[in-house]
């Protein structure tokens, strides 16, 4: 039995993380936190803690990890650059599984993209990335939509700072050859959306997921927990998780 502990207890991803984990009868949540409470107590508690909280907290959360030697599973998104390299420190004495997107139908996007790219090369076909989510998502582009730019930029030789548009206004001209769009959409409930389109002369071709419900996500993130469990000090990802690489 795997002892858990989930933060952020009374949030959205902290709610569904609790049911998921009460689905699945090889864990069980042995200690919760939320704002104010005692971290360090909570973490002495539980083998495996699984953070969907913010990202300013995740130098806390790596902090009681490593102090209590807890595994952890990171679901949290918009890092800094600082913050990134914090989780990649705390690896070599960790197993970390971190993750824009813990849904296995996203992972499979993820996985065919890059194939897609292989194929649908840049110079017949030009790439947008369009994502939507609730009007109550902080950061933009989300996570998923940045791993899906990051997987394209390696597969077409290109550069986030310099080859990615976000929107575009006015008269800018013609659409340039190695140029990547992203498009963000903010409203509503939507858990998630994200589309991949390979765009050329006389065919179109998208590759789409639509997630329903944020149960899609926890479920996945105790499943990384449940495998992280004999794993040694490392930083792994869904993908790793899935076996897709």
């Amino acid at each position: 039995m795997l002892n858990l502990l989930i933060t952020g207890k009374s949030g959205r991803m902290g709610q569904a993380l609790l049911q998921a984990a009460a689905a699945e009868p090889l864990v069980t949540v042995s200690a919760t936190h939320d704002v104010g409470e005692d971290l360090n107590a909570a973490f002495q508690q539980a083998a495996c803690a699984i953070d969907f909280t913010v990202h300013s907290f995740t130098r806390q959360v790596i902090e009681a990890a490593l102090a209590s030697g807890t595994r952890l599973v990171i679901g949290t998104t918009g890092h800094t650059d600082e913050e990134r390299a914090l989780i990649r420190e705390a690896s070599r004495s960790l197993p970390i599984v971190f993750a824009s997107n813990y849904s296995v139908g996203v992972n499979t996007l993820f996985w065919l993209t890059r194939h897609a790219a292989r194929v649908l090369r840049q110079d017949r076909f030009d790439i947008e990335v369009v994502e939507m989510h609730h009007k109550h998502k902080i950061d933009s582009p989300s996570g998923t939509a940045r791993t899906l730019l990051e997987i394209l930029n390696e597969e077409t030789g290109t550069s986030y700072q310099d080859d990615i548009t976000h929107g575009r206004l006015g008269n800018i001209g013609p659409r340039k050859p190695r140029e990547i769009g992203m498009h963000t959409l903010r409203g509503g409930d939507v858990v998630g959306d994200h589309t991949v389109i390979f765009a050329a002369d006389g065919e179109r071709v998208e590759l789409t997921h639509k997630a329903s419900s944020r149960l899609t996500f926890a479920a996945g993130a105790v499943r990384a927990a449940l495998w992280l469990s004999d794993k040694p000090a490392g930083l792994y990802d869904m993908q790793d998780v899935l076996g897709l690489k």
